[in-house]
């Protein structure tokens, strides 16, 4: 009874060999199950398998192995509590005092193409439960999940004999904080529910960041354990470490350029907003009109383009400070060029937007909702005068584009460029305001405007008209829309009703 065990399952096995050895030449026994108990053999070490504890056999394709009394016992009785030792001893349960366990790979299945049933079976039931019974029992049993913890159990048994309760505690935590992300995953796969009863948010810690949104602010960024995305796989291909505030705008600016499907985009985000907007014939191209959108907002900017810079392209970056450049792919000689400028954040997008829902956090709560992809599929012209075929297209592109603007929101648009941006107001007619002086500082041709809610007078088209705004999108539904076209006619303007409304808060 007075032996010290340690009970060792494994998928990852790095630095498990070195870390066993240690154990042994301390006077641990070890004992394993299948890998790895072979695993450690062929290192040279002397494990005893699981059923020799048990004296009984493994079944069920190893689904059965470590369920058993002879295991549980020998994890969960209190070493202090007499009448526990008693019943151990008269049923001949050896005490565990270290596990050491990481989970079958769930995780990295649970996203991929394999079936439902290939996925059922990388659910860990042994592991899980081994890990509870030892953390709940942490004032006596070390229990390890991370392979980085290794170094730190050594070192405190070598210096004292054991670990300590201090240690024992954290590490037990940590099993929690494992298996809880582990059922969650495994929850949402199964449920398929937008809206459970309870909401589990399984996610891995990727990096500690330097700060958050200020530098008095601590900060950490997680990614998905069974979600892709384009913010958690993404490929840092140069520049200095990323930010708090880089990596939202970084999800902003993606999000923005992946709702142009069949033309080249680039996007100019700032501060969460975004500064510049623009589709093009190629790519520099593209990034010049972007540029041309806001040649002041986007100093420090961040830069996302749904195709493949070439040199020209950055070249042409690089005549600009910005914080960020972010596309699926870089030829090899922009790559070089956009090197030159060392704290840059160049970054290959690998995967498509993927997010199904928007979780908010408020004080005590969270709010879920599922995210805003769709688009009217009936938008109808409510006045007298009929939009052209420039117009009409130049009238979508800034709705795309007035669906990432904070509201009260409003674009204007010459059909390829997003020229006037006004979001974040507190009422339509400022935001109005904002966006037409903006445009028309650049561009002295015909407008569009677009409006990611109604108008609630008609104010906003007796101002459009006083500009030389030519056409308008909103998406009608207020009380007075019949002041608003009565106003639209009354000026000649065409305007055009969605349906649908588009805020962001």
């Amino acid at each position: 009874m007075s032996k010290k065990r340690a009970l060792i399952s494994v998928s990852d096995k790095s630095g498990l060999a070195d870390f066993a050895r240690f154990l042994e030449s301390d006077q641990y026994e070890l004992i394993s199950t299948g890998g790895t108990f072979k695993h450690l053999k062929d290192a040279g070490l002397n494990p005893v398998q699981i059923d020799e504890l048990t004296g009984f056999p493994e079944m069920l394709d190893g689904r059965v192995k470590t369920l058993h009394p002879k295991v549980h016992g020998g994890l969960l009785a209190v070493r202090t509590n007499e009448e526990h030792m008693e019943t151990v001893r008269d049923h001949g349960i050896g005490l565990i005092d270290m596990v050491i366990v990481n989970l079958y790979p769930f995780f990295e299945h649970a996203n991929s193409n394999i079936s439902l049933d290939d996925k059922v079976e990388f659910i860990d039931i042994g592991g899980p439960s081994m890990l509870r019974s030892g953390a709940k029992n942490f004032t006596a049993v070390t229990v390890i999940t991370d392979v980085g913890d290794y170094e730190t159990v050594q070192n405190e048994i070598a210096e004292s004999g054991n670990t300590t309760l201090e240690t024992r505690k954290k590490l037990a935590g940590k099993v929690f904080n494992l298996t809880s992300a582990y059922d969650g995953a495994i929850s949402k796969m199964l449920l398929d529910e937008a809206y459970p009863q309870y909401l589990n948010a399984s996610y891995k810690k990727v990096s500690d960041l330097r700060y958050g949104e200020n530098p008095h602010q601590s900060a950490a960024y997680y990614v998905s354990t069974t979600d892709n995305g384009a913010m958690k796989d993404f490929e840092i291909l140069g520049g200095k470490e990323l930010s708090f505030n880089n990596l939202r705008d970084m999800d902003l600016c993606w999000k923005v350029v992946s709702e142009f499907k069949e033309e080249l985009a680039c996007c100019a985000v700032k501060h969460s907003t975004p500064c510049g907007v623009a589709v093009g014939s190629s790519a520099l191209e593209t990034y010049q009109r972007t540029f041309e959108c806001d040649p002041v907002s986007i100093f420090g900017g961040i830069i996302g383009m749904n195709f493949t810079v070439d040199a020209a392209t950055a070249e042409a970056l690089n005549n600009t400070f910005l914080e960020i450049v972010m596309a699926p792919d870089f030829d090899q000689d922009a790559l070089e060029i956009l090197r030159k400028k060392k704290n840059l954040r160049i970054i290959k997008i690998k995967n498509p937007v993927s997010d199904s829902q928007t979780w908010v956090k408020t004080d005590g709560g969270i709010l879920v909702q599922d995210n805003d992809t769709q688009f009217s599929e009936n938008i109808q012209t409510v006045t007298v005068f009929k939009p052209s075929g420039e117009q009409e297209k130049a009238l979508l592109f800034a709705q795309r584009v007035v669906k990432y603007v904070k509201s009260n929101a409003i674009v204007v648009s010459n059909g390829s460029q997003a020229l006037g941006i006004g979001g974040g107001q507190v009422n339509r007619i400022w935001a109005t305001k904002q966006a037409v002086e903006r445009a028309k500082e650049k561009f002295s041709g015909d407008l569009v405007l677009a409006s990611d809610a109604f108008f609630p007078f008609r104010d906003v088209v007796d101002f459009c008209a006083a500009e030389g705004i030519k056409a308008i999108i909103q998406p009608g539904g207020s009380m007075r829309d019949e002041e608003s076209i009565e106003a639209a006619n009354e000026h000649g303007i065409p305007m055009m009703f969605t349906g649908m409304r588009h805020f962001l808060h």
